[in-house]
């Protein structure tokens, strides 16, 4: 079904990204690819009820809080997206399968059967470029500084998937580069109150993750990607816990890469 407008957004529409602290004049570069649930009002909200967007299946809950929290703790900067995953994943390749996914976790998406190349592309001029394209401009104002960037991408998981109750309060998901990866899954599972999972529960090394390898890896710079199960920032109180807690685990791993 193609019901994508010629043009996607309107003045109606909120922008497709938000950049926080864009004059930090830390190194630590945050990104939060599945911050926002928004969906274009022209898309008459992909033919999904909007509690199906509120699940985990239209945004990652609770990263956008933890994101904005480190922010203020580590006075840092940060790219969130503003548009639903299912509008598109700016987590995935361009080419990618799960890109505009037809089917989420058992719930169809009406709005992305059969997508014309058209109703694609208007999708990744509007949503998809900006998003990425403000991360290449975030890491190039703070190599114009002087430093070499350092890539923190935040994102949270269900606490639940095909029945499967997953133990991990949270993962570390790192392709080949381990420098700080390494150092974090030792500092978290030094906390001693953790279960911690190493590319769990989903892993790095399937080549799916476009952030952290495009704007990470390819780029050489120090990378590193956390899932934090969303039961523990659903609300405030749990988004500033875990914002404080990697805020002091989070400068001995710069300062050492």
């Amino acid at each position: 079904m193609d019901i994508a407008p010629p043009s996607l957004l309107t003045e109606a529409d909120p922008v497709p990204v938000r950049i926080l602290n864009p004059d930090s004049t830390s190194r630590l570069l945050l990104v939060c690819d599945h911050a926002g649930r928004a969906v274009p009002a022209g898309l008459h909200g992909l033919g999904v009820s909007p509690t199906e967007l509120d699940r985990h299946i239209g945004w990652d809950i609770g990263a956008a809080a933890v994101t904005e929290e480190l922010v203020r703790l580590l006075d840092a900067r940060a790219v969130l997206s503003v548009y639903s995953r299912l509008v598109v994943d700016c987590n995935r390749w361009p080419d990618s399968p799960t890109l505009m996914p037809p089917v989420s976790d058992g719930t169809p998406v009406p709005a992305n059967q059969d997508l014309s190349e058209t109703a694609r592309a208007l999708r990744m001029e509007a949503l998809y470029k900006p998003y990425h394209d403000a991360i290449t401009t975030q890491r190039a104002a703070i190599r114009t500084r002087g430093q070499m960037p350092v890539l923190v991408s935040i994102h949270s998981f269900t606490p639940q998937m095909n029945g499967f109750r997953r133990p991990w309060q949270v993962g570390v998901l790192w392709n080949r580069d381990g420098r700080m990866a390494l150092p974090m899954l030792e500092a978290l599972r030094a906390e001693g109150d953790l279960t911690v999972g190493d590319n769990e529960p989903y892993s790095a090394r399937t080549g799916t993750d476009f952030t952290i390898i495009h704007h990470g890896e390819e780029a050489g710079l120090p990378v590193l990607m956390l899932e934090i199960r969303q039961d523990l920032i659903a609300d405030a109180a749990g988004a500033q816990e875990w914002a404080t807690r990697l805020a002091r685990l989070l400068p001995p791993i710069l300062a050492s890469v």
